[in-house]
């Protein structure tokens, strides 16, 4: 393997698992790369970038650190390990200093679509199966977005509510890919979450799953991230 081109690290985010992540995986894998997905329990934003920790000191450095909406506050605060070089934001929450996903979602654009959320229970979040595919894979093929409503993964109000207390994006480039189609994080909330952290921002039509309808899209952002 040409070792040259560097190491990527995926991360997944809430409701979701990182077997998503086998398209963008595997075209980064052809092209040279190391690769590693992260399976956060979703437990603890803290918990979770403990995971995504272990994870870059396995890989060969530089690191690519890559997330897909909660995934987003987690490379935020895990960015900042030594060994990461530049941030990929997929359709991501991108928090600043003593932010959360909670409070980033508390004030959504007027009109924006509301996640079918069902009310937490014992501290942990799911999605409407009913309503999955329409909010969060719209793009997918109906019985691959069914399959995600039904092996969703709980999400932990603790995650949900951990706030990031040094976000790496303020000194460490950053790239994000806007889905324009998403019903889970408003198109307008990306656009100005990007602008803010500086971000290269490339937008591509697609749902909340754009990593999975748009896999090749998603890749090629990552690797231009990994070129520097």
């Amino acid at each position: 393997m040409d070792q040259a081109r560097g190491s990527v690290v995926l991360v997944h985010g809430g409701f979701v698992d990182g077997s998503g992540w086998q398209g963008v995986h595997d075209a980064l894998k052809a092209d040279g790369y190391n690769v590693a997905v992260v399976q956060n329990p979703t437990l603890s934003l803290e918990g979770d970038v403990a995971t995504t920790h272990q994870v870059i000191e396995d890989m060969p450095g530089p690191v690519t650190l890559v997330g897909h909406s909660y995934g987003g506050a987690v490379i935020t605060e895990a960015g900042t390990h030594e060994k990461v070089k530049a941030l990929v934001y997929i359709a991501a929450f991108a928090p600043d200093k003593g932010e959360s996903v909670a409070t980033l979602i508390a004030d959504p654009p007027p009109g924006a679509p509301v996640p079918p959320i069902l009310p937490p229970v014992d501290g942990f979040l799911f999605l409407d199966r009913d309503k999955f595919a329409e909010s969060f894979a719209g793009d997918l093929p109906r019985a691959q977005a069914q399959f995600m409503a039904d092996s969703q993964v709980p999400w932990g109000l603790d995650a949900l509510n951990g706030a990031v207390s040094q976000p790496a994006w303020r000194f460490k480039p950053s790239w994000y890919l806007v889905a324009a189609d998403d019903r889970m994080i408003p198109p307008p909330a990306q656009r100005a979450m990007a602008e803010r952290i500086g971000a290269t921002t490339v937008e591509a039509p697609g749902s909340h799953s754009v990593y999975l309808s748009q896999n090749a899209a998603t890749a090629d952002l990552i690797k231009q991230a990994a070129r520097g």
